[in-house]
């Protein structure tokens, strides 16, 4: 060995490329134990955290990292951008018609990964989702909801049968919970995909996270996030839980996530 090359690796200049945050990125995709996901950090700066994104049905984490809007929104406050790869274009959460691999497990790799590679902790990480992808952020926050700082979802819930509140975590964060009354796709009720599995009601998923969290219902109060007329329940153990409803259907939108992040101290 040279005196040159003693001299590089004494200065850390010749460490192994897996050590180096940026061998993946948006580009790239960070490879974990069972999947992978893409990530994009803000243009100038430290980021303060990241919002963790679950693409919806027959999507994927490159087409979600190509929804511009949202990634400039979370950049905007801040945020790196994380998105996701499901499966197939699915998720196997649990009671999903998918079973392709073991989300929870899957998540928490991704999770890991975040703390080891980039720095990003249960006090920045925030969760998010669109349709099924919604569904697997409210599962994620209901089995490691200790391991996240916020969830800001659309247009999906839990799905029949729901869990019992006891099957969830007590450290739950805020969350905000963002949803159509048009919806079709994913309505607030529910509906039936094929005859063995069943979407769940958003209204009996919000009370299942607002009873675990110890809520008092009788604190909830009327607010107004984004334009959307929302239902908080502000005296949580871990910060507010709202349900905000538009007249829209089955969407997402760049200025409720801005709205929703704002609300959950983002």
């Amino acid at each position: 060995m040279t005196f040159r090359k003693v001299l590089l690796i004494a200065a850390g200049l010749l460490a192994p490329a897996a050590a180096h945050a940026d061998d993946c990125g948006a580009e790239v995709p960070c490879v974990v134990e069972d999947g992978s996901y893409r990530i994009e950090m803000p243009v100038s700066g430290t980021p303060k955290g990241v919002l963790v994104f679950f693409h919806g049905y027959k999507s994927s984490a490159e087409l979600q990292m190509k929804h511009r809007a949202l990634v400039e929104v979370a950049h905007a406050h801040g945020l790196a951008f994380a998105a996701v790869d499901g499966l197939n274009g699915t998720w196997s959460h649990p009671n999903a018609p998918g079973r392709y691999r073991d989300e929870k497990r899957f998540v928490g790799h991704v999770l890991d990964d975040l703390v080891t590679r980039f720095g990003f902790n249960a006090k920045n990480t925030l969760v998010g989702g669109f349709s099924q992808g919604a569904s697997m952020a409210w599962y994620t926050l209901c089995q490691q909801g200790n391991r996240l700082a916020g969830a800001v979802t659309f247009s999906g819930v839990f799905w029949n049968p729901l869990p019992e509140p006891k099957d969830c975590v007590a450290d739950m964060p805020p969350m905000v919970q963002i949803h159509g009354s048009a919806d079709k796709t994913f309505p607030l009720s529910g509906r039936a995909i094929g005859s063995d599995f069943h979407q769940g009601d958003t209204f009996k998923s919000i009370a299942i996270i607002r009873q675990q969290k110890t809520c008092k219902p009788e604190t909830v109060v009327q607010k107004v996030i984004g334009g959307v007329s929302c239902d908080v329940t502000p005296d949580c153990n871990r910060g507010e839980v709202a349900l905000c409803i538009h007249d829209g259907g089955h969407q997402v939108r760049p200025h409720h996530l801005d709205a929703a992040l704002r609300e959950i101290g983002f």
